[in-house]
């Protein structure tokens, strides 16, 4: 995956390792290309179908959507025109399950970032057009107008303001996973670490704040154990064992995980989340399009009116997704500061 999933880093996405490995062979790419194009096809007017082919991460579920005139008017004139909403999704090469991969019919894009652009489109009475991209190449897709708005785990940072404009959708949120069996709860106090053992990425951002954590606890008196592995079947053979107590990672895979291993021996459940932008501020995913583009306010519009009337709702629970959810959408809010980003 780009380097962007392996930065300090889950500010800025999911890294690669969400995909976890017991996902079947519908994550491969569309044949390797930098750019793919995946249409819709397959819903009927007035409705969308969330978690499609989605090979066992999301409970598949039709949604009535209203197209709504009003917000259909506040639409760039050229976009209205075209009919069509042309949605960027950065998952090129093998894509980061549950938020965007290729489905078990191997052509489809599935996902929750494409189906809440799916979402979207029709309440904007738009046709919505997928492409697919690797990351860098995504951005590449807004600045040349080849893509509309972009749904694609983008952090709001105050540096990617100076080109880009948010519409936010969801937290940006880091989880803790545990055995279904296991008592503990994060519950948001790093003090409740003391005496664990948990493993996390190498050079990731959330290695970076349990490092933190532990230099703290130690200042106390209290040991923190952190343990690595070298790939995410390494990570969750120590947490089935009891080799760990608990794994630091991004939320949406570890929501994947948790929905891909209920009802077996390796149950896991989530035990809290905590902002990945840190604890002084909520990070946000937003919808991201060209700066002054006019989008952004119909497209935060839309996710309003999902909100409002359940839609959103139901879309976030049928990926287990439910602990990222926003009260609204926010036409470019605060974001992560330029020092830290």
């Amino acid at each position: 995956m780009p380097a962007h999933f392996t930065r300090r880093s889950l500010i800025r996405g999911v890294t690669a390792a969400t995909a976890v490995t017991a996902l079947a062979t519908g994550l491969a790419a569309c044949g390797g290309d930098s750019e793919a194009a995946t249409g819709t096809g397959g819903d009927a007017a007035g409705s969308v179908t969330i978690g499609r082919v989605s090979n066992g991460a999301a409970e598949e579920t039709t949604l009535k959507v209203p197209e709504v005139a009003s917000i259909r008017a506040e639409l760039p004139a050229a976009v209205r025109k075209s009919g069509k909403l042309t949605i960027g999704i950065g998952a090129l090469p093998s894509g980061f399950a549950p938020l965007a991969y290729v489905g078990d019919d191997q052509k489809t894009l599935t996902g929750a970032e494409p189906d809440l652009g799916r979402l979207v489109a029709a309440v904007l009475g738009l046709k919505a057009e997928t492409k697919n991209f690797t990351w860098e190449n995504l951005f590449v897709g807004i600045d040349s107008g080849k893509v509309d708005v972009a749904f694609s785990n983008v952090t709001d940072t105050e540096e990617r303001k100076k080109k880009y404009e948010f519409a936010s959708y969801r937290q940006d949120n880091l989880g803790w996973e545990v055995r279904k069996s296991s008592k503990w709860n994060f519950d948001g106090d790093y003090e409740n670490l003391a005496g664990l053992t948990v493993t996390v990425g190498s050079g990731t951002n959330q290695e970076k704040i349990l490092l933190e954590w532990k230099k703290k606890l130690a200042s106390e008196g209290k040991k923190l154990t952190v343990k690595y592995y070298p790939d995410r079947n390494g990570t969750y053979l120590a947490l089935n064992s009891g080799k760990v107590d608990a794994f630091f990672g991004p939320n949406p895979g570890i929501a994947y995980n948790v929905a891909k291993t209920a009802g077996t021996a390796n149950a896991t459940r989530n035990a809290g989340t905590f902002s990945g932008a840190g604890a002084s501020l909520q990070g946000l995913i937003a919808a991201t399009a060209k700066k002054d583009s006019g989008l952004a306010k119909p497209v935060a519009d839309a996710i309003n009116l999902l909100i409002e009337h359940g839609q959103y709702a139901k879309w976030l629970a049928a990926y287990n997704l439910s602990n990222e959810a926003v009260a609204k959408s926010e036409i470019n809010p605060p974001g992560l500061p330029v020092t830290n980003s």
